[in-house]
């Protein structure tokens, strides 16, 4: 036992010696272009927190009049206020969007549609991880309802507003666990069987699918749009998880900060001459495989039809 606790101790000790420079290496890509922003309108879901409000400091930081949408509006003035405070942009605006309920998303859209006459820039940012078995208030399965359903809605609401802004972009927050999921249409609800990191996965599989197909349906339109995996993030994503928790602490000099995991976000919403690369999967600020399943065209094109009719829409 002794020997055991000594080279524990002796690992953990080398591990925060070698720290600083495990942290330079695990930080990842920068998003490095210099655009601003002036008279630009962005929307990002899930901003009042983590990687979306740090997405969204730094494109008020740029000039961007940027929108908050989150469930939390409490939160989400918190995280506006800070960011005026810092950037000293007065343009940062919240707004309640709750992805888990169709209504809310409508009314969401409604008023948007109203206020603003254009649209840059959306980041479908929002998501949720580990949850236990649940539905939203519309019956879906809630990793499936509010990772691609809540998001798939939202972009076809607002997409007249992005084509008329055009040039403009849709960026999608997936991630590598894409890899493990899979499109089970005869179980998407997971009434059947259901492992809650498995659905995060299938989830995760369908935001790049979504993405795959979206730009496919908006050649020629001026939109592109990109699905992007922003690294191991320390956020509140994994709060459902103790076991993530505690790993996200001890393994800490591994884990991006929220304003690293931003970083690939921001260069797909900003970086020039990206528009060759729309439908494409992008990880530290670069384009980077995805799996064969995410490669699958009848597969995501049998999940836009699905999805459209889930949501009772056309979308053609």
């Amino acid at each position: 036992m002794l020997v055991i606790l000594g080279l524990l101790t002796s690992f953990f000790s080398l591990l925060y010696v070698t720290a600083p420079s495990i942290r330079r290496f695990f930080a990842g890509g920068v998003c490095k272009t210099n655009m601003q922003l002036p008279g630009k309108v962005v929307v990002i879901t899930g901003a009042n927190t983590g990687i979306g409000k740090e997405t969204a400091r730094e494109l008020a930081r740029r000039g961007a009049r940027v929108y908050i949408a989150c469930r939390d509006v409490l939160k989400g003035e918190s995280a506006a206020s800070d960011i005026r405070a810092d950037t000293k942009n007065s343009q940062v605006l919240v707004r309640k969007l709750d992805l888990s309920d169709t209504k809310s998303i409508r009314a969401f859209a409604e008023g948007f549609l109203a206020e603003e006459k254009q649209l840059h820039i959306l980041i479908n940012n929002a998501g949720v991880m580990l949850c236990p078995y649940s539905k939203t208030a519309d019956g879906f399965e809630t990793h499936l309802g509010v990772n691609h359903l809540g998001h798939f809605l939202l972009t076809h609401l607002l997409l007249e507003r992005l084509k008329e802004s055009a040039p403009a972009r849709v960026v999608n927050l997936s991630s590598v666990v894409h890899h493990i999921g899979k499109i089970r249409f005869h179980d998407l609800q997971g009434e059947k069987r259901y492992c809650s990191g498995f659905a995060y996965c299938h989830s995760k599989l369908a935001n790049v699918l979504f993405t795959r197909e979206l730009a496919k349906r908006l050649q020629g339109t001026g939109v592109t749009t990109y699905a992007v995996h922003p690294g191991i993030v320390s956020s509140e994503l994994v709060r459902h998880s103790f076991l993530l928790c505690l790993f996200w602490r001890l393994f800490s000099p591994f884990v991006k900060t929220t304003r690293e995991g931003a970083q690939t976000s921001l260069h797909c919403a900003l970086a020039e001459g990206l528009e060759p690369l729309s439908g494409k999967y992008f990880s530290d600020c670069k384009r980077t495989w995805v799996s064969p399943r995410a490669r699958n065209n009848k597969t995501a094109e049998r999940l836009w039809k699905v999805s459209c009719e889930l949501l009772g829409i056309q979308w053609e």
